[in-house]
């Protein structure tokens, strides 16, 4: 290469530098707007995530009553598994959470506590959070019992060993809590369960306002439609002393036939 030729590359190569300099502009540097405007994003993103899991997937309750004892005690908190039913098929022995289906809350009773304060400021966030599946506000709003009828089913109560039978089955449940001599007015029924709905219990026996209760008493309807289950209760996260999964017992109705199989 000719010194000419050197000096013009040496030339160009500097040239291009500098213009590869000059074009490159310096970068910006975050200032609290644009860390506050992160700070939004992230938050809303939060709330967003949490609203459509307590809408399709969890939310949490608290027992305000004592009708599943020994299972579940008063101010005991759940999470529930809103898959079941809808993705989900429900079986026996599942407890599960539903809205009022008619008249039961007045059998159940008054809540022992509310979790609504009085305060409207600490209320406000109480709702917010329920709103996002973090808070239980709307727990006076639902009933849990288990699964012990569905549709199809012929449940009968009782045998001579005050057992329930399952379509012709006997099942021995180890879950119930009853006291220790039954009571005079002990429920005594044969039913089927309609189609769409399930019979559910209480595990404290003789002491739940369930689909027994109501059927005996006749002043509300004894079913509850599927359509009115909120899910599946699957961990107890409250108080730590009583964290738990809880369990459907599919040993209790393993003997027991489907419904069209019985019929």
């Amino acid at each position: 290469m000719t010194e000419s030729a050197e000096g013009y590359a040496d030339g160009l190569r500097r040239r291009t530098g500098r213009r590869r300099e000059g074009g490159r502009k310096p970068a910006k540097k975050g200032g609290p707007l644009v860390f506050v405007r992160d700070l939004l994003i992230i938050l809303l993103a939060a709330i967003l995530i949490s609203f459509l899991i307590k809408t399709f997937l969890f939310r949490s309750f608290y027992i305000p009553s004592g009708s599943m004892e020994n299972t579940l005690q008063i101010n005991d908190r759940i999470v529930v598994n809103e898959l079941v039913p809808k993705v989900s098929s429900l079986k026996r022995g599942d407890v599960i959470v539903f809205t009022d289906p008619g008249g039961w809350l007045s059998g159940e009773g008054a809540p022992t506590v509310s979790t609504t304060s009085s305060n409207p400021v600490i209320a406000g966030i109480q709702w917010g959070l329920t709103q996002i599946g973090l808070g239980t506000q709307d727990s006076d709003n639902h009933l849990v019992k288990r699964v012990i009828g569905l549709p199809g089913d012929k449940v009968s109560c009782c045998n001579a060993s005050g057992q329930l039978e399952v379509n012709g089955v006997p099942i021995s449940e180890p879950y119930i809590n009853v006291p220790a001599s039954k009571p005079a007015d002990a429920f005594q029924y044969s039913v089927t369960v309609p189609k769409g709905d399930v019979w559910v219990l209480g595990d404290n026996r003789y002491n739940s306002a369930d689909s027994a209760y109501h059927y005996t008493k006749k002043d509300a309807t004894a079913f509850v439609p599927i359509s009115d289950i909120v899910g599946k209760a699957e961990i107890i996260t409250w108080p730590s002393a009583h964290w738990t999964s809880l369990s459907d017992y599919p040993q209790v109705f393993a003997r027991v036939p489907a419904a069209s199989a019985a019929n």
